[in-house]
């Protein structure tokens, strides 16, 4: 029994250990990124801590999963989710308060917000989706998912882009912002409701469209006790907020010193080191067939960056004096519904297989060239 107590006792540290996880390793980008910082160097701050946060959000997600083991599977879905976004979420409250601080910095982080946010949706639906799919379908031939659950995440995702495109459409009659704000903060007041109401639907009342049970045989034991799976939680997201708040205010700098667009940044790079551990998990799983939970992850974190993030965002900047409204770029807006319409057809047919992934993959390569070139 005391060697049991005794092993629960190290996994905080466990957690951190680069021989139990080699993606540990890349929490040397930690002190990096403030040496850089302190020496000045803007460029190679900005690199580390984008790159320090991809272990920190893996290990966030892995606290995540032990509460969640203990939480029940259909929190423990939720709580992943949430989770899963806390890096956008921390980034884009970040880049907020900047904005609400520093008033000539304001135009770039709103810049950022918006471009991070849409990113996100992006990466999600094209990048790891598709490499899921080519991964998947270059073991199995064909691989089949269950369409109910994943037509209501569809629809979900066309009900968010309904509410960036109608912004933008507006912006091009009569309205002054004024009204495109106001719209905007009703609009978002209305997909909060909305994803509300879904997770009542997913959770409460129709619960069995959701089920995943049957595809995870192998029930997984908690490998930490609650509480230090809450301290590791914890440390990992005050660690990210550090990060991210080195990262925010390196971003301006850094863009101009690479030459890069800061909506290239905010776009492709951002959510791709944001996201990496969620990725991982999802291609991982399409690998041993277990499409349901690729999907889920994939197009689940989609869905609550479109009705939850965004909306909590554009809101939280109104709260805090900000300017931000769901009028985003006809660029933005343009891939975000190709790529929802795109990805809602491919997975149309209940099926799957790798030239839909490349299919996926081809379109986020031309998206972020043209963000390139934006």
């Amino acid at each position: 029994m005391s060697e049991h107590i005794e092993h629960h006792h190290h996994s905080v540290l466990d957690a951190f250990n680069p021989l139990q996880n080699r993606l540990n390793w890349l929490l040397l980008a930690v002190p990096l990124t403030l040496y850089f910082q302190y020496s000045g160097n803007v460029e190679m701050t900005f690199l580390f801590s984008m790159i320090a946060i991809m272990p920190l959000a893996f290990l966030m997600g892995h606290a995540t999963e032990e509460i969640a083991l203990r939480a029940g599977e259909n929190l423990g879905g939720l709580l992943n989710a949430t989770f899963g976004n806390a890096v956008e979420i921390i980034i884009a409250s970040l880049a907020i308060w900047t904005a609400a601080n520093n008033a000539d910095q304001a135009d770039v982080m709103i810049e950022l917000v918006q471009a991070s946010l849409i990113g996100s949706i992006l990466g999600n639906l094209l990048l790891v989706l598709g490499l899921a799919l080519l991964w998947g379908g270059y073991k199995y031939q064909t691989q089949t998912f269950n369409q109910e659950a994943l037509s209501i995440n569809g629809s979900l995702l066309l009900l968010a882009v309904l509410a960036l495109i109608i912004p933008a459409a507006a912006s091009h009659t009569e309205l002054v912002d004024e009204n495109i704000l106001n719209l905007s903060r009703y609009a978002s007041l209305v997909l909060l409701l909305m994803y509300g109401l879904s997770l009542f639907f997913q959770f409460k009342t129709h619960s069995h469209l959701f089920d995943v049970k049957s595809e995870i045989e192998e029930q997984e034991e908690p490998k930490m006790t609650t509480k230090d799976a809450w301290v590791l939680l914890i440390l990992a997201t005050v660690l990210v907020g550090w990060m991210a708040e080195v990262l925010v205010h390196s971003v301006d700098e850094a863009a101009k010193g690479w030459g890069l667009p800061t909506l290239f940044i905010g776009v492709i790079l951002l959510p791709f080191f944001g996201n990496a551990a969620e990725h991982f998990t999802a291609v991982l799983v399409a690998g041993k067939d277990k499409m349901d939970l690729s999907l889920a992850i994939a197009i689940g974190s989609s869905v609550q960056i479109a009705v939850f993030v965004a909306p909590l965002m554009v809101l939280f900047a109104w709260v805090m004096g900000v300017d931000i409204s769901l009028k985003f770029g006809i660029l933005e807006t343009a891939a975000t519904f190709m790529s929802v319409l795109v990805a809602n057809f491919i997975l149309n047919d209940g099926k799957t297989n790798w030239l839909e992934g490349v299919m996926l993959l081809a379109c986020y390569v031309i998206l972020a060239l043209s963000f390139l070139e934006a």
